[in-house]
């Protein structure tokens, strides 16, 4: 069965084409500049990269480009589009809609219409996705994933904000989380890994650690989420590369006042100019802060501060879950960068946490860095959100 998985992004466009008999990938490729003059796709496979050029105005267009691709004689990896079994695609907000990923029909294409308002940088590109899918591949189921849906088991207390209750029922005001197809796919490992050491899934207490330019941490209790750091948009939590994360309320009205901004202008500072970015002043890019923290005061604070949020946000998990078996760390931060997972782990020798530095010296391969002494178990754990995807595709369609 092959399984193509598409993450559409506002003007970009990811996918992979799966072999889920051995779960290999076939092809995979990003489109850029999506409606922006510039346009390319780039198409892998076999060790081969390839760049066209072609101008695509809609994620149709892209779309339409990825098939055309990927059955090129040439550059294809397949010889007609009638081997693709079902589409799988990302799409950000569920809301409580969704607790777990499901075939697309009318009501589900409404729903996810219903919750742009929620994820209104996201949603709208997901839905096109689908769309350009059902219209160039008529018959060929599609499948939603949602990034909200593994949050899905937070209780009441873990999601209601302390705002008037008629808000969360009139508006879905709550906590929702994000990367949930990232904190799934990893817990499952951890899961596995724990076992393994004689700690069963029942008894598990994970956090899950997503370091990115977007990041965020889940407490995991028994396989299930029960906090997660993100909000009701992916703002909220972790300072990160371009956002500000958790912070006091009253500063929005207060630089409405004295920048004059409206909300749309203070939201652009929250979510495109602040975090690590802004504090600064250099780059949302840890290698690029890294490189200057020597001497630029601003590139160490941020640097600092990041790892501050989360320290502090850890620290907060583990009361949740009432201890912590593992921290997993996972995403281009988590698997890639040995200096910040020290950094962290430094500072929570009170969970009995004590990394390994020759173990540490590791880039993105699956391994427990924690000492043979430590009680916490340190994971790192690359996460692999489209073969999650394309798993929950392939176990959908195989029962529809």
């Amino acid at each position: 069965m092959k399984i193509l998985v598409i993450n559409c992004g506002s003007s970009s466009l990811k996918y992979q084409l799966f072999n889920m008999a051995d779960q290999t990938v076939l092809a995979k490729g990003l489109a850029e500049r999506i409606g922006i003059p510039g346009s390319t796709l780039t198409h892998q496979h076999d060790g081969e990269k390839k760049v066209f050029e072609q101008d695509l105005p809609s994620h149709r267009e892209a779309i339409s480009m990825v098939l055309n691709v990927l059955a090129d004689p040439e550059h294809g990896v397949i010889s007609s589009l009638s081997e693709i079994r079902a589409v799988g695609h990302r799409v950000l907000h569920g809301g409580e809609k969704f607790t777990a990923s499901c075939l697309v029909d009318d009501d589900v294409m409404k729903a996810v219409y219903e919750c742009v308002e929620l994820g209104p940088l996201h949603n709208p590109a997901n839905i096109m996705g689908i769309e350009a899918c059902q219209k160039l591949m008529p018959g060929t189921p599609n499948v939603a994933v949602f990034d909200t849906a593994f949050h899905q088991t937070m209780p009441p207390a873990a999601y209601i904000y302390g705002l008037p209750y008629e808000y969360y029922e009139k508006y879905g005001i709550r906590r929702y989380g994000f990367h949930g197809t990232s904190h799934r796919y990893v817990t499952m490992r951890a899961v596995e890994m724990l076992e393994k050491m004689g700690i069963a899934r029942d008894e598990s207490k994970i956090i899950t650690c997503h370091l990115g330019n977007g990041s965020s941490l889940a407490a995991v209790k028994s396989g299930k989420v029960i906090d997660t750091s993100m909000g009701l948009t992916p703002l909220e939590g972790l300072v990160m590369g371009t956002r500000c994360g958790s912070i006091d309320p009253a500063i929005i009205p207060l630089l409405m006042k004295k920048e004059g901004f409206t909300p749309d202008q203070v939201d652009t500072v929250m979510n495109k100019k602040s975090g690590v970015m802004g504090v600064s002043g250099i780059s949302s890019d840890f290698r690029d802060l890294q490189a200057a923290a020597e001497k630029n005061y601003r590139a160490r604070l941020a640097i600092d501060v990041f790892i501050h949020s989360v320290i502090k946000t850890v620290g907060s998990f583990a009361a949740v879950l009432n201890g912590v078996d593992a921290i997993v760390f996972t995403a281009g931060i988590g698997e890639n960068a040995a200096w910040m997972r020290e950094a962290i782990v430094k500072n929570l020798s009170y969970l009995g946490a004590e990394i390994d530095p020759e173990k540490n010296k590791v880039r993105g391969e699956e391994i427990d860095i924690a000492t043979a002494e430590s009680k916490t178990r340190l994971l790192i754990i690359p996460t692999d959100e489209e073969l999650m995807i394309a798993k929950d595709t392939a176990e959908i369609v195989g029962e529809a």
